[in-house]
């Protein structure tokens, strides 16, 4: 093992790896596999609908993953629902101002990806 000395007028520099996992809202981009290739789907961008158990549900999952766990996405291009491996979608971003209406609240979405109730007009 090698020791490597660095100068001491360096700073030292700490990293934080953050880990976005990617929830109902978020805008994705479909990452290039054979198998999004194949299909016609590889660099399209979608919102996420869901999350799912493959074990229990039994739908088919575009890609393959260590989790068994499958990611419900709407493709801009297409009105059906795909079911894919969290490895195969790459996150866009939060889908900032996206609103949805439950019981009577409105919510609307902000760039951390957050959902604040919207103030009445």
């Amino acid at each position: 093992m090698e020791t490597v000395t660095f100068p001491s007028s360096w700073r030292k520099i700490a990293v934080t790896l953050i880990v976005m996992e990617i929830t109902f809202g978020d805008r994705v981009r479909i990452r290039l596999t054979e198998t999004t290739e194949t299909l016609g789907i590889a660099g399209q961008m979608g919102i996420v609908n869901g999350r799912t158990t493959p074990s229990v549900t039994g739908i088919e999952v575009i890609g393959s993953s260590s989790k068994d766990l499958a990611i419900a996405v709407t493709l801009e291009a297409q009105t059906k629902q795909l079911w894919f491996a969290e490895e195969i979608l790459e996150f866009v971003d939060h889908g900032p101002g996206t609103t949805v209406e439950i019981a009577g609240r409105k919510l609307i979405r902000d760039e951390h990806g957050e959902w604040r109730e919207a103030k009445p007009n």
